[in-house]
């Protein structure tokens, strides 16, 4: 959670409701009923609360402490591909500590936010029985903490990054042998499949930006569909491209939302078969379209079941042959 000065040659706000878990709850929240862990400063007041709350967000999990809110200013040059951050202040958010409450403890399908692996550690260890669980992560974890990195990886069911972030985990350029290697990393607590553990198979998401998607899962032979084989492990690949919009004003966010709409469809359906996954994807690509249409959260907040179900078939249309 976090207040979002953001500067595009299109627009121009300052701290306006922001952060990773608000253009998260926002998306998954058209299609689940969503509730959100947080830290938030005496100077979020009920303005901000106000747009999550209209999404029916439960925000009892979102915890209040002294002293100022989470804060991030960035400025994007005019391809929209390259963003300098202006200033980070942590604030509150240095010294959170998450603190489930009762009946989220028992939430079956739980997102893991960009934060210290630490801290995502932390969270997952005070829900009881979780069915599937999605993990996000940044550069900086990266390189600042590996070792805690690797320990959570082993207890997500799917894992959400960039492409810049996959070659830098890897050390490998090419993203196949990339993925190959992260979800070796991913596969190294419990031989799968088990009848005794409730993880699926591992699953990777390589962000590509405007291009797209990669999503790869490591396949069984009881697995149905082909799959890439090499080097001893044997992956089912799936792409989906860009939504094409001629209307982009800010990126902000559009990972967060994808994995919010991945998510909350996910949550929807209660299916996490390798074809709902494509699907899954597809939504969350189009909550992912929809942000950036506007500066901040803005877009998120005003968008109806409509909207998204017509994109949804639009989508389908463009990849469909």
């Amino acid at each position: 959670m976090a207040f979002d000065s953001i500067e595009t040659p299109f627009g121009k706000i300052n701290k306006a409701l922001g952060g990773s878990g608000s253009y998260f709850s926002l998306a998954a929240s058209q299609f689940c009923p969503t509730s959100l862990v947080g830290v938030v400063g005496s100077d979020f007041s009920d303005k901000y609360r106000a747009p999550l709350r209209k999404r029916n967000i439960d925000l009892s999990g979102l915890e209040q402490a002294k002293g100022k809110t989470f804060a991030w200013g960035g400025k994007y040059s005019f391809d929209l591909n390259n963003r300098d951050s202006l200033f980070t202040h942590l604030n509150v958010m240095a010294d959170f500590q998450p603190k489930l409450q009762p009946h989220q403890r028992g939430i079956g399908f739980v997102f893991l936010g960009n934060m210290h692996p630490t801290i995502q550690l932390k969270t997952l260890s005070q829900i009881k029985k979780p069915k599937f669980v999605g993990l996000d992560t940044m550069n900086f974890w990266i390189e600042k903490a590996p070792k805690e990195l690797k320990k959570i990886l082993k207890l997500a069911d799917i894992f959400v990054i960039n492409d810049s972030e996959a070659r830098e985990l890897s050390k490998e350029h090419n993203l196949v042998k990339a993925a190959k290697k992260i979800i070796r990393m991913m596969e190294t607590i419990y031989p799968r499949p088990s009848p005794h553990k409730r993880r699926e198979a591992a699953t990777l998401i390589i962000k590509r930006g405007e291009y797209g998607l990669l999503m790869f899962r490591s396949a069984f032979p009881s697995t149905s569909g082909r799959g890439v084989r090499g080097e001893g492990l044997s992956m089912q690949v799936f792409h989906l491209p860009g939504f094409p919009l001629e209307n982009v004003t800010d990126p902000t966010g559009a990972g967060d939302s994808f994995a919010g709409g991945f998510m909350g469809y996910l949550a929807k359906t209660g299916d996490v078969s390798w074809n709902n996954l494509k699907r899954a994807c597809a939504a969350g690509s189009v909550m992912a379209s929809f942000d950036v249409e506007k500066l901040g959260t803005r877009r998120l907040q005003e968008i109806k079941d409509s909207d998204i179900k017509r994109r949804f078939a639009e989508f389908k249309n463009l990849t469909n042959f």
